[in-house]
């Protein structure tokens, strides 16, 4: 190994719950490159657009640098002090369960763990609840229900071991494209089948042996169906059933009232053939992997959809088998981790219970503190809604956006906005909650951060520091360390490091164990206790800690983890059985009605993340989606008179947005989709979940995210306009006449205006607000160009002979060649694409136009062109020439629409 390869530091990537291992190190120029571990197990060197283009979201713009108290910069001793004596004062006043947190699973273990103790253990509240609660709670209640643990049985292996995959409720291809990329590898190797549940056609169903389309919120009515098809067809595992379970009887009562295909087909409105092939499959595979994520568990009937699908595998003996189990995939990097320190607020830390009188007393024992909180705290709607009643008085916001995040998000901002005391922890100056913070505190992110994350497989990894902190960032478990000591509560916070921290959860999880490793004859949960054991960790050293390789808890013994779970048929309930359970079918909690006729549902984009403040950052991610956009089918925009391309207003019972019309064939008639990422920060009223609701399930508390009432209208305007500049601020005067969104490009700021006002009125307006508010240096060095072109406006401010800003104003710019604008800012007035501005074509050479596949940076004039003149017949042909689609493989499913129509042309 060279000197160079040796700088590559192992880590793990910030987005979703698979729990990629990358490498990275820092250039010659500072930046920091990025790349897949190769010896990472749970992606062997593989990674996403996202996880590939980290190296862009690491740089200081808009970082926040310093505490601040009502946005006025100060010390980190006042910060704490003020943030210390603030809970203390409310808790004097009106008692410990007047303060909360709300805490995210984008911080690391030790965080979380440190967090959870300061609330629960020494504040003595349970009002701390996570963003966790919106993606993987009713999992927790379903997996607790049925295993008597949250556990998550299988390995991603599993996934390469089956012969039947059935994908529902996740869109694998965007939301966690390694994991997708695995099983599209293993279906050409083992020539497994797939089945893809889903109510629109996503990207996953490319790879797809069966689409099922089902009707929103069905998904009960489907796998009761295939429960009582199992019974009736004498496919169920009795020896299993007898040996490991309980309560079959009383779930497959209820499971037969979906006794007949009929009756299925009646709810969840698929084809009978399609039900019976997908019955007739789960019963002939012995090996299958049911995947289930937010389709399943954003839902006012989540927890019963979860163990809808357990109660199937259950009947079948086909939990926690090599290549045969459920499989509940994390949205976050480490939901999983803060599941088991605690971090949900109807849970104990290592997955202990407040209704176990020998955990609570085991943990106060550990903790010495007797002021552990004896009940569950508030779940996050709840919480939120304690603070517009007044009984919360104080928050302390870590590493979210629940500004943005949470249902009927206007009204979330009003109750912060209106709550006594805020508190947010975060790395990024400007965000929707941050703008409701007291007191701001500088939080390390990822690339400075160092700890670990449990992926969706329970592989605990490190996350390791690549790069300095920025200004004055500090670790959260430092600031809440701080905070504690402030508040007198310094014996049992004065950690070190990171790894001290770990090593207490360690030792903490071997609370009540004995019996698990003494020998005793296994029966029930005196002999199984609680399988998150990591007995193995407690005794590292620092350097230990800081090389420990990825592993799979439980951990027992160092580097020798077990990788799956309850294959032996013991489990973690009282009687060691796993349960049956009951889950009776209900209709969604809102269906549509003729003032809101169409069903929403909400979800992520392949190259963005949550409310975009990491991957918002990186260019490349924001070129392939640029706008939030409604998709809808061609029947409903014939029948609302929306165009291609235009703008939609789109309303609920709890408000309205404006988005761009997507018309395609992921949508059936009668359902629309849009992504929840943009912010008040990126767009004037693009918020999606202004519109969402706060109905939620009565178990997880989950809100429902995937069935919301809307209607849609054309939005008239009578121009657009688009601008680049190297003013992020550009946006702050723009009037009510304008709507607009922005992101990040090369050198800076791309905006889209839609306007109510004439072409030629936007043009001055924006031309004028540039001369005015511009921030290059006043007079010296500047030109000022303005053309005609095509019937468009064209504007460019140079410094010293540079692009500095730059517009371009229409009645309607989605068929102009515009593409080159995203790297026109620094260049010079000479460079031929600076000259395109104003010949309104882009040169010959420039072939790369809106980018299709972020992976290797290739755009969707480069691919036309390949198609063209190569006379390519496939997708393969199209990467062999082009590169794209041979990274995470997630535009594959673009690069074919795209030979379609290209073909179809030809014809």
């Amino acid at each position: 190994m060279t000197q160079k390869e040796n700088t590559w530091i192992k880590s793990t990537c910030a987005y979703c719950g698979v729990g990629c291992g990358i490498e990275a190190r820092a250039n010659s120029h500072g930046a920091l490159e990025v790349r897949g571990d190769s010896q990472h197990p749970a992606n062997f060197g593989k990674l996403c657009s996202k996880g590939l283009a980290l190296g862009e979201t690491v740089g200081i713009e808009g970082r926040l640098l310093k505490p601040k108290i009502n946005q006025q910069d100060v010390s980190w001793e006042e910060a704490l002090a003020d943030v210390a004596g603030q809970f203390n004062r409310v808790i004097e006043q009106h008692g410990k369960e007047a303060v909360a947190f709300y805490v995210s699973g984008q911080l690391l273990t030790e965080d979380y763990y440190v967090a959870n103790k300061l609330m629960k253990g020494f504040i003595g509240s349970a009002n701390i609840d996570t963003n966790s609660r919106l993606c993987m709670s009713s999992s927790v209640a379903g997996h607790k229900r049925a295993f008597g643990a949250d556990i998550v049985p299988g390995c991603y292996e599993d996934l390469e071991l089956a012969d039947l995959i059935v994908l529902t409720g996740s869109n694998l291809a965007w939301c966690h494209p390694v994991l997708f990329q695995r099983i599209r590898e293993a279906k050409v190797k083992r020539k497994s089948k797939v089945i893809v549940i889903d109510p629109r056609y996503t990207p996953t169903c490319d790879i797809a042996d069966m689409h099922l389309p089902l009707l929103p919120g069905s998904d009960i009515a489907l796998f009761n169906g295939l429960l009582a098809f199992l019974s009736e067809n004498r496919a169920l595992d009795f020896d299993y059933i007898e040996t490991a379970t309980e309560g079959l009887d009383l779930a497959l009562a209820t499971a037969f009232r979906f006794g007949d295909i009929e009756s299925v087909q009646a709810v969840t409105g698929l084809d009978k053939a399609q039900i019976l092939a997908f019955y007739q499959l789960f019963a002939a595979n012995e090996k299958t992997v049911t995947v289930y994520s937010q389709g399943i568990n954003q839902s006012t009937s989540g927890t019963n959809k979860v163990n809808s699908i357990l109660n199937c595998h259950l009947a079948t003996g086909r939990v926690g088998k090599p290549g045969s189990t459920p499989f509940s995939v994390t949205g976050q990097p480490n939901a999983m981790g803060g599941r088991e320190v605690g971090g949900l607020a109807n849970m104990l830390a290592a997955h202990m219970d407040f209704d176990n009188p020998k955990h609570t007393k085991q943990i106060s024992e550990f903790w010495q503190t007797d002021s552990l909180a004896s009940t569950p705290g508030l779940k996050a709607m709840d919480m939120f809604n304690a603070i517009e009643s007044g009984k919360i008085k104080a928050i302390w916001i870590m590493a979210t956006n629940p500004a943005v995040s949470l249902p009927d998000s206007d009204r979330i901002n009003t109750i912060l906005a209106n709550c006594p005391y805020v508190v947010v922890s975060d790395c990024m100056d400007d965000t929707d909650t941050l703008r409701h913070a007291n007191v701001a505190l500088p939080a390390q992110g990822w690339s400075e951060k160092s700890g670990t994350v449990t992926n969706s497989e329970r592989r605990i990894s490190r996350q390791r520091r690549l790069l300095p902190s920025p200004g004055e960032a500090k670790p959260d478990w430092w600031i809440i360390s701080e905070v504690a000591k402030q508040m007198g509560f310094d014996y049992a916070f004065n950690y070190q490091n990171e790894a001290d921290i770990f090593r207490e959860y360690a030792l903490m999880t071997t609370l009540g164990q004995e019996r698990a490793t003494s020998g005793t004859p296994k029966h029930g949960i005196d002999a199984l206790c609680r399988p998150l054991n990591l007995s193995g960790l407690t005794g590292l050293t620092a350097k230990q800690y800081h090389q420990m390789p990825p592993q799979q808890w439980p951990v027992t013994t160092y580097s020798q983890p077990t990788t799956r779970l309850f294959g032996n048929g013991e489990f973690a309930t009282p009687s060691g059985k796993a349960q049956f359970i009951a889950t009776d079918y209900r209709p969604i909690a809102a269906p549509p009605c003729p003032q809101y006729p169409l069903l929403l549902n909400t979800g992520r984009i392949r190259d963005h993340w949550h409310t975009m403040t990491r991957s918002g950052l990186s260019p490349r991610l924001s070129e392939h989606i640029s706008e939030p956009f409604l998709a809808l089918s061609a029947q409903d925009a014939k029948r609302f008179s929306i165009a291609p391309n235009a703008l939609v207003k789109v309303t609920s019972r709890y408000g309205d947005i404006l988005l761009r019309a997507r018309i395609s064939k992921e949508c059936k008639p009668g359902q629309v989709f849009a992504p929840f990422h943009w912010t008040n920060c990126t767009t004037s009223m693009g918020k999606v979940d202004t519109l969402v609701a706060g109905h939620r399930d009565p178990l997880s508390g989950q809100p429902e995210f995937k069935a919301t009432p809307v209607s849609i209208e054309p939005s008239p305007y009578q121009s657009e306009a688009l601008l680049i500049s190297q003013d992020k601020n550009v946006t702050a005067s723009l009037s009510a006449k304008e709507h607009w969104t922005s992101q990040r490009t090369h050198n800076g700021h791309l905006f889209r205006v839609t306007s109510q006002r004439p072409p030629e009125q936007l043009h001055a307006w924006l031309a004028g607000h540039l001369a005015r508010n511009q921030s290059c240096d006043q007079g010296k060095g500047q030109q000022l160009i303005n053309i005609e072109v095509n019937n468009e406006s064209r504007y460019a401010l140079f410094q010293n002979n540079h692009i500095h800003s730059a517009f371009i104003v229409s009645d309607d710019l989605h068929n102009s060649d515009c593409d080159y604008l995203y790297t026109l800012i620094g260049r010079p007035l000479s460079d031929p694409l600076v000259q395109a501005l104003f010949t309104g074509k882009a040169p010959p050479g420039h072939q790369h136009g809106r980018l299709v596949c972020a992976c290797k940076q290739v755009g969707v004039r480069t691919i036309e062109q390949v198609i063209r003149t190569k006379s390519c017949c496939s997708v393969k042909e199209i990467s062999e020439a082009t590169q794209a689609g041979t990274g995470c493989g997630s535009c594959l499913s673009e690069l074919q629409l795209m030979l379609d129509e290209i073909q179809v042309k030809q014809v």
